[in-house]
């Protein structure tokens, strides 16, 4: 469906509410097409992506697990380490 950007801006809810249900909304300036309006689907867009083919999607989505361990401590700054280089 057509529609021009004075009526699409007097209106502007309607139109959106048609793209939301499913209508493509095209958006005439002059009657020369300028825009498209479309309605999202609630999927993302990488499970849309993965859908088509686009992507692949990893075989677990689980992140690796913490060690425990505590973080390294280096024994000196390191500025001081980066003036020690550039000497």
């Amino acid at each position: 469906m057509d529609v021009a950007i004075s009526d699409l801006r007097a209106h502007l809810s309607e139109w959106l509410e048609r793209a939301r249900g499913g209508e493509e909304v095209v958006v005439t300036d002059r009657g020369v097409p300028v825009a498209r309006l479309l309605g999202l689907t609630t999927a993302s867009i990488l499970e849309r992506l993965a859908a088509d083919g686009v992507i692949g999607r990893p075989e677990t989505s689980q992140r690796t697990a913490a060690t425990g361990r505590a973080r390294p401590r280096p024994r000196r700054s390191v500025s001081a380490l980066v003036s020690e280089q550039r000497r």
